[in-house]
């Protein structure tokens, strides 16, 4: 099959991305092949391939945002049939049987493996998956619209839950990437306000016509506090600005799975008066499902930049540079 590897950490700049000829992978007995027809690019792929997250298996195929058809299954599955389109996300799989696992948090098992990071993701014409860490897309979505949906949605999904927002209060997103503007989908559905804090101009045109009440910089003071934030951009600095707006009891929430260094707090003006700073690990399956469940409710429609598969490099390039107006997309096949 044809896919595009990284051999070692490199910057995206100098397009290490390689393209490459493997044997088609075979599904173990409680696998599916999905026969990939789109992946979404996301910032994780980029901490991958640069390096920011310690290689794990090289080369690899990155990609984690998967939707496509299942064209092969192992004699155990009995979840899918040849012919279902089906989708694969970051978490690939777990033990089942650690503490973690155990009391419903999955996402902080010690075996955890990861699409596009310990095992080959995406970016290629074929994947496997274990059966039961696949998800049915549910109709209304197209292969491009569903694929930010795997990670975008569900890491965005978990970090709202995690800010600990009420229906109807006060929200701010630092950041408005493709997980922002899935996440500014739920919480208006949810009758929240939302603050929107972007360098980008072009973004706080998104932001406002998905429903932000205000929009800003992150140094700028919205008109009044907030109950809870999440910070999606990896800038550790912006820890500082969202606790200055935060309200007493409020909570940040960290949705990156790689941040810069977060500099030195004042503990009188970011963090007295009960605020809480939580850090989003990875996501469950439940996570997952129930995105894709309110995804099809809201309905959530996402912004959609599409890319053919020999231009990976230059979608990251983008990626990275923050031009990219909602979510990049791959179209691997038709």
């Amino acid at each position: 099959m044809r896919a595009f590897i990284s051999k070692e950490p490199r910057p995206i700049e100098e397009e290490p991305l390689a393209e490459v000829e493997v044997a088609d992978p075979v599904p173990g007995p409680d696998e599916v092949r999905i026969k990939i027809s789109t992946c979404g690019v996301c910032h994780t792929d980029l901490h991958v391939i640069e390096g920011e997250l310690p290689p794990k298996k090289l080369p690899i195929i990155p990609g984690h945002e998967i939707v496509g058809i299942v064209d092969a299954t192992g004699g155990k599955v009995s979840r899918f049939k040849v012919g279902d389109k089906a989708g694969a996300a970051w978490l690939h799989s777990t033990c089942g049987e650690c503490e973690f696992c155990l009391r419903g948090n999955e996402n902080l098992c010690e075996k955890a493996r990861f699409t596009g990071y310990d095992v080959d993701g995406g970016y290629a014409q074929y994947t496997v998956v274990p059966e039961n860490f696949a998800y049915s897309v549910p109709d209304g979505f197209s292969d491009l619209e569903a694929a930010p949906l795997l990670c975008a949605g569900i890491i965005g999904y978990r970090a709202l839950r995690l800010s600990d927002i009420e229906k109807g209060g006060r929200l701010g997103l630092y950041g408005f990437g493709a997980s922002a503007h899935i996440v500014i989908q739920v919480a208006t559905y949810w009758n929240c306000e939302v603050y929107v804090f972007s360098r980008s101009e072009e973004h706080r045109q998104l932001a406002r016509k998905l429903g932000a009440v205000w929009t800003g910089r992150a140094e700028d003071d919205p008109p009044v506090k907030l109950q809870s934030a999440i910070i999606f951009a990896p800038a550790g600095k912006l820890v500082r600005d969202a606790l200055r707006v935060l309200e007493k009891g409020g909570t940040l929430a960290l949705a990156g799975i790689y941040m810069t260094p977060i500099p030195e707090l004042d503990y009188e003006k970011h963090l007295y008066h009960e605020k809480t700073v939580k850090s989003v690990a990875n996501s469950t399956r439940k996570d997952a499902e129930d995105i894709l469940s309110l995804a099809a409710e809201i309905p959530i429609r996402t912004e959609i930049q599409e890319f053919a598969l020999h231009d990976v490099n230059r979608a990251l390039i983008l990626l990275k540079q923050g031009r990219i107006k909602g979510a990049g997309v791959l179209r691997i096949s038709a």
